[in-house]
């Protein structure tokens, strides 16, 4: 018998998220553990006539194997076909699912970053479609072993948190997340009127503008879970400095007590306790990479733990997370790079300013905003 909270979640997924339609061609991207949610997404979205076009099923083993072995030549390969997909398709789905989660932890970051600046031209077709509304797409994750074991839980306990915070566990997540997204408009209508904020507390002082810029609700459409609002700031304004209290998780690497300093939008100083070479070697990928692409308030208090995986740490009610690299097309950031990499501060002894009036305190919006 399937777990109903698989069925409510792959429900949610097809209906909510993705909101399949009569001919939509879907893409499944999911690793093997996922089969169970994989299985019922199939269900939901035929049962809409819409069209299962590519279920790939993979394990970090090849992806390994690629990386390891691939030469220059093949790292920096895209794909016709590829290109065409992503160009076409209506919909994509990709669910987290890993059976190992270090996969990638001993190659060599040029390697990495190499791959990553061929993909930059597919990456940049997604966003813009997805900013049209042409394509849509939703990230969500499958409670495996690996990754319950990587959030420090066992895996019934992470199946719990994983159902807890997509409200998969509730009777009618989709009415639920139709009420956040309610809630969280009210926050985003304020952040759009705000020219400039100033974040103050133990390990930030940081100064940035958002005149003109877009704040998006992350109401769960294309992660789920959602819970956060986002947008992009002007790219020569950022100003101070920032220190992360949680890893800085890309491709499997840590890197661990992150300090990052901006003159006029641009890293002039990086450092970490653990990983810095890795962080600096990132910073390189392209001239995108050492400038902020994207700013967020994390709202959904139904994550409060660090898990390792960004799909949920980003959203942890009363966190801040920044995004070095490609902006979203949407929020109007013009950043452009290969690498879109989070990285989260815990905000419960800080005060965010906007436009110099006081509005969020020990990681919550003030009342008379929300």
């Amino acid at each position: 018998m399937v777990d109903p909270r698989v069925s409510n979640l792959a429900k949610l997924i097809v209906k909510y998220c993705i909101e399949a339609r009569k001919g939509d061609e879907v893409i499944i991207n999911a690793g093997i553990p996922a089969i169970p949610l994989v299985r019922e997404i199939v269900k939901f979205l035929v049962g809409e006539n819409a069209y299962p076009l590519f279920i790939t099923l993979s394990d970090e083993s090849i992806s390994e194997a690629f990386y390891r072995y691939a030469g220059k030549e093949v790292l920096s390969y895209v794909s016709p076909l590829e290109k065409a997909i992503v160009e076409k398709i209506d919909a994509s789905i990709s669910i987290i699912s890993p059976t190992h989660t270090k996969a990638l932890a001993s190659i060599d970051p040029e390697k990495i970053k190499v791959r990553r600046a061929a993909r930059i031209e597919l990456s940049k077709i997604f966003m813009e479609r997805s900013a049209t509304g042409e394509l849509r797409w939703t990230v969500t994750a499958y409670p495996t072993r690996a990754l319950a074991q990587e959030a420090g839980m066992s895996i019934i306990e992470y199946e719990d948190f994983v159902y807890h915070a997509t409200y998969a566990d509730t009777p009618d997540p989709v009415k639920k997340w139709m009420e956040i997204r309610k809630k969280q408009q009210k926050i985003v209508d304020f952040l759009n009127k705000v020219s400039e904020l100033k974040y103050e507390g133990p390990g930030i002082q940081l100064y940035l503008r958002v005149d003109g810029r877009k704040w998006i609700n992350d109401d769960g459409k294309n992660n789920m879970p959602g819970g956060e609002v986002f947008s992009a700031p002007i790219e020569d304004s950022v100003e101070g400095y920032v220190e992360f209290d949680y890893p800085a998780i890309w491709s499997g690497v840590e890197v661990d007590g992150v300090k990052i300093v901006f003159k006029r939008g641009v890293v002039v100083e990086a450092k970490a306790r653990r990983g810095e070479e890795f962080l600096k070697k990132m910073l390189e990928t392209d001239e995108g990479a050492k400038r902020l692409g994207e700013i967020a308030f994390g709202l959904n208090y139904n994550i409060n733990r660090f898990t390792k995986e960004i799909l949920f740490d980003e959203k942890i009610g009363g966190t801040i997370h920044m995004a070095l690299g490609a902006a979203y097309p949407e929020t109007g950031g013009k950043n452009v790079s290969a690498i879109h990499w989070d990285m989260i501060k815990d905000m419960h002894r800080h005060k965010v300013y906007a436009d110099g009036d006081l509005v969020y305190e020990n990681g919550y919006f003030h009342e008379d905003i929300i």
